[in-house]
């Protein structure tokens, strides 16, 4: 029961994190610093990401060997930013959002925990896990895409634009307008290959599902 409402509360915490980046990016000053709140909210999940880590080593047969194998995931829950600040170092507006960026796959992690929690069969738990991280991480790179682009691209006229680019080209058909940022055109890599590997899960699910079927046939 533990173990279950540790992940509920690291996928609402991420939840959260996913609205109220949404909330600074959309109605903030372009390429604006982080306000103060949140700065907080983002500490604040980090806090129950690091809570929801050292609770499952506690139940691991082995601690040790679960902190070494799941090293990454302790280290994309750290509040890298909250400590910079607290200690007085300064950055500018594209390194805040890479250190957001950290904690934001710490949360799509989270979702893929939660998935195995909730959904008992393996592969429709695969198949549920990949379209929810593609979904997450498509809004992602189009928050990206609209903070970085909006100044200088005339193409991105309202957010509406940005998730449109990128839902166009995580689908790989590729949209009618193109990037002239750096972090734009790394995106714009990115989000077709995310797209490529996601097709072979769905022919894994098809043909589990055929295979299941023909089983009970005979």
């Amino acid at each position: 029961m533990l173990l279950r409402a540790t992940n509920i509360l690291t996928l609402i915490a991420s939840v959260t994190l996913l609205v109220a980046m949404s909330a600074e990016i959309l109605y903030s000053r372009e390429l604006a610093t982080f306000s103060e709140l949140f700065s907080w909210a983002t500490f604040a999940v980090c806090l129950i990401f690091c809570f929801d880590f050292f609770v499952l080593m506690a139940y691991s047969p082995r601690p040790w060997h679960y902190l070494v194998r799941n090293i990454v995931i302790l280290l994309l829950s750290i509040p890298y930013h909250t400590i910079a600040v607290s200690i007085g170092v300064s950055y500018g507006h594209t390194m805040q959002m890479v250190m957001s960026g950290v904690v934001m796959l710490r949360a799509v992690l989270a979702l893929y925990i939660t998935m195995r929690w909730l959904i008992e069969s393996r592969v429709t738990r695969l198949l549920w896990a990949y379209i929810a991280t593609v979904a997450v991480v498509t809004y992602f790179a189009a928050l990206l895409f609209y903070e970085f682009e909006s100044p200088v691209n005339a193409s991105v006229r309202s957010f509406g634009d940005a998730l449109w680019w990128a839902w166009m080209n995580v689908t790989t058909v590729g949209a009618s307008f193109f990037p002239v940022t750096i972090t734009g055109k790394v995106i714009c890599v990115l989000l077709p290959v995310l797209g490529m590997a996601m097709f072979p899960v769905f022919t894994v699910y098809v043909t589990s599902l055929y295979e299941q079927r023909a089983a009970k046939r005979s």
